[in-house]
C-alpha cells in the first residue's frame, strides 16, 4: 500500500481547511442574502425567479454540454432536456404559489396559514444530474424565500459551479441581493460535512450516493433525501405491447439510464413473453447470449458495488468494455435474468441502458419478484406496471412499497412527474420504508415553514361541567 508523503498530508489538510473556510465565508453572506430576501414581497421573489428560468433556458444547452464533457455521463441532447425540464415544468408548478406571507385564510375555522422560508438550504448535487439539479433546486429553495449553497460532486464540479453562477447573476439582474446562491469551489468532503453540520445551515437537501444521503440524515440537520431506485417494471398480458416497448425503451435510453426513475427490470407475463421480445427487438433491444450475459456481469460490479464506468454510457461502450460487439442501431442490452441480488449483477440498479428481463407465471409471481427486487435495493422509490386491465392495475398496485406507482408510462419520465400529474421534481423521497422523511417528490412546499394563526372559537368546559358530562361508570 502506498502510503503518503508528509508534503502530500498536509496539501490536503491546506485543501481541506481552504474549503471549510469557504464554506463558513459563503454561510455568513448567504445568512444575509436571506435576512434581505425575507423582507421581499410576493412578487418582487417572483420577478426573481422568473429571471432565473429565463436564463437557464437560454444555458440550457451549453450546461449539457458542460455536463457530459466533464462527467462522460448520458448525452447532450437528454440533459438539455433536463435542464428545460427543470426551467419549464418545475417552474410552471411553482409560480404561481404563495410563499410569502399569508398563504391560505380558513374564515370558517378562523385559522390563517404564514409562510415562512427556512433559510439556509444546502444543496447536495449529484455527478449524474449536475446542472438540472442545480437548476431545480435553485428555483424550489429561491421561490421559497430562502438562500442555498451547493456542494458538487469532485466529478462534475465546474458544471456544477457554473450552474450555480448563471443562477446567482440571473437573480441579481432581477433584484436579488449578492450571496443568495453559492456554489463550494473546492469540493471536499471536509467542506461537504461543514456544510451540512454548521449551524447557519436550515435544512439540507441531498440527491446522492447512499452514503451522502445516510451522512445528511445523520449531520443534526433536517433533510429530505433519496434512495436508490432498482426499478421493476411490469407488463401484464392485457398490455398494448408495442406502445408499451415504445415507452419503456424511449424512458430508459434517455440520457443512457442516468435518472435513478428508470427502469431496471422487466417482468412479464410468459403468455407475452415471445410477443414482448419480438417487440422490443424490433425497436431496437439487443438481447444477450449466455456468454455475452456472463461477459456484461463482470463489468456491472466492482468490490461489491455498481461500476461508475458503465453509469450513463451507451450500449456500444458498454459492449466493447464487456469485450462483445452489439449492433450500432442497438439502443439497450437486455439480458434474460431469473436470480435476485449482487450474484446477479442485472438486478441491480444499472444507471445506464441495460435491463434485466424476467419471465413471471402471473401477476402474483410478478408482484412476489418486484417485492424481491425492491427489497435488494429501491425499496420506496418507484414501481411500473404496464396494463390495459384496470383490475390487474388496482390488485397489482394497492400493496407495492413505492412512493411513486407509474402506470402505462416511462417511469423515468413519470417519476419526475414530466408525464404523469404528480409534482415535477429532480428529488424522489422514498418515505421511511427507504429510509426518507418523505415519499414525496419534493418541491417549493417543503422548503418554506407553515405557521398557523388560530383565533379562539369556543370556551373550555369548566371542572364541573366536564365533571357532569362523564358517562357514568358501570358497577
Amino acid at each position: 500500500m502506498k502510503t503518503m508523503k508528509g508534503s502530500e498530508a498536509k496539501m490536503l489538510r491546506d485543501i481541506d481547511l481552504q474549503s471549510i473556510q469557504e464554506v463558513r465565508n459563503y454561510l455568513e453572506e448567504a445568512k444575509t442574502a436571506q435576512k434581505i430576501m425575507a423582507k421581499m414581497t410576493q412578487s418582487e421573489i417572483d420577478h426573481i425567479v422568473e429571471s432565473m428560468v429565463k436564463a437557464a433556458r437560454e444555458e440550457a444547452e451549453r450546461l449539457a454540454a458542460m455536463a457530459v464533457e466533464e462527467t462522460g455521463f448520458g448525452n447532450v441532447p437528454d440533459k438539455t432536456v433536463k435542464n428545460l425540464f427543470a426551467a419549464n415544468d418545475v417552474y410552471n408548478s411553482i409560480k404561481d404559489v404563495k410563499t410569502v406571507g399569508i398563504i391560505r385564510r380558513d374564515e370558517e375555522n378562523r385559522v390563517w396559514e404564514v409562510a415562512q422560508p427556512v433559510g439556509i438550504v444546502a444543496g447536495i448535487v449529484p455527478s449524474t444530474n449536475p446542472t438540472s439539479t442545480v437548476i431545480f433546486k435553485s428555483l424550489i429553495a429561491v421561490k421559497a424565500g430562502n438562500a442555498i449553497i451547493f456542494s458538487p460532486h469532485p466529478a462534475a464540479a465546474k458544471c456544477t459551479t457554473e450552474a450555480a453562477r448563471i443562477m446567482q447573476e440571473a437573480a441579481e439582474r432581477a433584484g436579488a441581493p449578492k450571496g443568495l446562491i453559492f456554489c463550494i469551489t473546492q469540493p471536499t468532503l471536509a467542506a461537504t460535512n461543514e456544510l451540512m453540520k454548521h449551524k447557519l445551515t436550515d435544512v439540507i437537501l441531498a440527491t446522492g450516493g447512499p452514503g451522502l444521503v445516510r451522512a445528511a440524515y445523520s449531520s443534526g440537520k433536517p433533510a429530505y433525501g433519496v434512495g436508490p431506485g432498482n426499478v421493476p417494471v411490469y407488463i401484464h398480458e392485457s398490455a398494448n405491447i408495442e406502445k408499451a416497448v415504445e415507452l419503456i425503451i424511449e424512458s430508459k435510453t434517455f440520457d443512457y439510464g442516468t435518472i435513478c426513475a428508470s427502469e431496471q427490470a422487466l417482468l412479464v407475463d410468459e403468455s407475452i413473453k415471445e410477443k414482448v421480445v419480438a417487440e422490443m427487438t424490433k425497436q431496437g433491444a439487443y438481447f444477450l447470449n449466455e456468454e455475452e450475459k456472463r461477459k456484461v456481469e463482470s463489468i456491472i460490479l466492482v468490490n461489491g458495488g455498481l461500476n461508475a464506468k458503465i453509469v450513463g454510457k451507451s450500449p456500444q461502450v458498454i459492449a466493447e468494455m464487456a469485450g462483445i460487439e452489439v449492433p450500432a442501431e442497438a439502443k439497450v442490452i437486455v439480458a434474460e435474468e431469473t436470480g435476485v441480488g449482487k450474484e446477479y449483477p442485472f438486478s441491480i440498479e444499472k444507471l445506464s441502458p441495460t435491463l434485466a428481463f424476467y419471465t413471471v407465471k402471473d401477476m402474483q409471481a410478478a408482484s412476489e419478484l418486484a417485492q424481491k427486487l425492491l427489497d435488494a435495493g429501491g425499496l420506496g422509490h418507484t414501481v411500473g406496471i404496464h396494463a390495459e386491465d384496470e383490475k390487474v392495475i388496482e390488485a397489482y398496485t394497492i400493496d407495492k412499497p413505492a412512493g411513486r406507482i407509474i402506470v402505462n408510462a416511462g417511469t423515468t419520465f413519470g417519476a419526475i412527474g414530466a408525464t404523469v400529474n404528480v409534482k415535477p421534481s429532480l428529488t424522489l423521497g422514498c418515505g421511511a420504508i427507504g429510509n426518507n422523511v418523505t415519499s414525496d417528490n419534493v418541491t417549493v412546499n417543503h422548503l418554506f415553514n407553515i405557521k398557523r394563526v388560530a383565533f379562539g372559537v369556543r370556551q373550555m368546559p369548566k371542572k364541573e361541567e366536564s365533571a357532569q358530562n362523564e358517562p357514568a361508570l358501570t358497577k
